[in-house]
């Protein structure tokens, strides 16, 4: 039997009461991952609580090598340059550089920029929270990842800040009205993504609820976005594709 090793990269709790009732972006990640059909072995590691990264690389013949990486969200920002974050966009480089598979989902999206170059900065226009339809750029038609999916398709989305300018040689792949670098591909197989593949109908709207005061100043009508939200599952299909892939490019897999 052949196992691929994948890593969540923890950087970020949900809400509370979301967790108590739903569990964590870890486990609606895993949960995603898992309808691959693969046979995955998911670690989780939590930088901010002193976790240590794995190596990008085995270090010997033997070793179980990491077949995918992904990031998550967090409700921190990048641009506070927290030492865990900054430490993990370095461990982030190592890993575009190894050819390693990666996914980075919203401030996973935004880090992943940020490592290699990029921009990010609070979103002009503020806050993006609800269900949201996103369009391909097909500057990439052949990319692995986004090419199995229509034109455009609706994605859950929660994030004050943005990547405003991409890394240098990224490739642009999505975006919709409000946010031009929904997402981005760097090197052969490392993928930002700003929308949540992860979110389900639920946590959609305990955002909307949790995010309300300040979306209400921004113009926004919380019933408008209550009533918007919807099931996406081509976003959601992402994950599965990912470990798909992950598990395709894995040079060596285990075997029990």
């Amino acid at each position: 039997m052949t196992v691929t090793r994948l890593l969540i990269i923890k950087l970020g709790d949900t809400l509370p009461h979301v967790r108590a009732a739903y569990g964590d972006f870890e486990d609606w990640i895993a949960h995603g991952l898992r309808k691959s059909g693969r046979m995955l072995d998911i670690e989780v590691c939590d930088p901010r609580q002193g976790d240590v990264l794995p190596p990008v690389r085995a270090r010997a013949p033997q070793e179980w090598p990491l077949g995918g990486v992904v990031i998550t969200g967090s409700h921190a920002m990048v641009t506070d340059r927290e030492g865990w974050s900054e430490h993990t966009a370095c461990w982030l480089r190592d890993a575009v550089e190894a050819d390693l598979p990666v996914l980075g989902i919203c401030y996973g999206h935004q880090l992943l920029a940020h490592a290699m170059g990029g921009t990010v900065a609070d979103h002009p226009e503020g806050l993006e929270v609800g269900t949201t339809d996103i369009w391909l750029t097909h500057d990439d038609d052949t990319d692995p990842l986004f090419s199995v999916l229509p034109s455009h398709w609706p994605a859950q989305v929660s994030h004050r800040q943005s990547v405003i300018e991409l890394p240098a040689g990224a490739v642009h792949l999505a975006y919709n009205r409000f946010e031009p670098h929904h997402a981005f591909r760097v090197g052969k197989c490392a993928w930002g993504v700003q929308f949540h593949p992860e979110f389900d109908i639920d946590a959609t709207r305990a955002y909307i609820e949790h995010l309300s005061g300040a979306l209400a100043r921004q113009g926004e009508s919380i019933h408008g976005l209550n009533e918007g939200v919807q099931p996406t599952p081509e976003a959601a299909s992402l994950l599965a594709r990912f470990a798909h892939l992950a598990s395709e490019a894995t040079p060596r897999t285990h075997a029990g």
